[in-house]
């Protein structure tokens, strides 16, 4: 049985205070299940430009707070908080917190880290993806025992939090729903064993966007990525939700424009135009056909949860008025 619709709205650059307030207000009127928010760090500049990533304005955990005191009923998340940007320790607390005042609306996505020139204009080591994804697997496992009754004894290689028990604790328990994404074998193998939501996204392996990435969720890879996340989940494979971002969204008036959409942007990732019209981070065309194809998606591979751009946020509304919940 297929798991109803869930959308997610995910926004970086908020032009003012109010602004934010009111996208996620907005957002929340739609009928959009969740209101997140990625976890970059740098602004414009050398270090950010060859990286093919956008600006984002604000850090991830106070807007996320903000976000949460604005609403009263849409979810709060962070797809994904970076592992290596904070004190472990400090995070979970942060995480609790903000479950805490947010009366239950959390929805945590952590990663291990991908943005090279990051880390580097940050003077933070960025080490092999193995450690990174040693610091992660340790991090959930301490945050699960901080989210739980009893004193902290974990003196591990990567996280140190000993002689003492997590406060607060968060409303939902055992915990907030954990979300863990990426693109290759290892960190969704972590995510099938670990993870709630499981988020198909690009092999960022190259450390920039490109076509490389884009390359690396076609049709066909992404049902790869999907059988390893089936293979470490094993008997815990029907809890797991699946979640994409439509990154790649152009709500058509016609056939005809939506072709035109599809070709362009297929010649701009080095993709023939039916591979890209498929890639299940497109999506190409009226609503009609838009809601066709996500139903289509989720009998195909279970993908259930689709995160969109805010730029596009009025456009696909009347697509999550058909699905959400369905």
């Amino acid at each position: 049985m297929s798991r109803p619709f869930r959308f997610g709205l995910q926004s970086y650059a908020p032009t003012s205070a109010a602004g934010w307030r009111a996208q996620a207000r907005r957002a929340e009127a739609l009928g959009f299940d969740v209101f997140t928010v990625a976890d970059h760090v740098i602004g414009p500049g050398p270090a950010l430009e060859p990286t093919g990533h956008p600006v984002q304005t604000v850090a991830a955990i106070p807007a996320m707070g903000v976000a949460a005191e604005a609403t009263s009923t849409i979810r709060i998340g962070s797809r994904v908080l970076c592992t290596d940007y904070r004190n472990p320790v400090m995070l979970i607390k942060e995480l609790a917190t903000l479950d805490f005042f947010s009366g239950g609306r959390l929805e945590i996505g952590l990663g291990a880290g991908w943005l090279e020139n990051e880390y580097a204009a940050m003077g933070i080591p960025f080490q092999r993806a193995g450690v990174r994804l040693d610091r992660l697997e340790e991090t959930i496992a301490v945050m699960r025992s901080s989210f739980a009754d009893g004193q902290l004894d974990h003196a591990g290689e990567h996280v140190h939090a000993v002689g003492f028990e997590a406060v607060p604790k968060p409303v939902q328990r055992p915990n907030p729903p954990l979300m863990i994404g990426g693109g290759s074998p290892r960190i969704l193998g972590i995510a099938g064993r670990e993870a709630d939501i499981v988020s198909l996204n690009f092999d960022n392996s190259s450390g920039r966007l490109g076509a490389a990435g884009v390359g690396s969720s076609t049709a066909s890879l992404t049902a790869q990525k999907i059988d390893w996340i089936k293979s470490a989940a094993c008997d815990r494979w029907s809890d797991i939700e699946l979640e994409i971002a439509a990154y790649f969204t152009v709500i058509t008036d016609d056939g005809t424009d939506a072709n035109h959409s599809v070709t362009t942007m297929a010649a701009m990732f080095g993709l023939a135009p039916d591979e890209f019209a498929e890639h299940p981070h497109a999506l190409v065309g009226t609503v009609e056909s838009a809601v066709d194809q996500l139903v289509e998606r989720r009998d195909r591979y279970g993908i259930s949860y689709i995160t969109f751009g805010a730029s596009v946020m009025e456009a696909v509304a009347p697509i999550v008025a058909r699905l959400a919940g369905t």
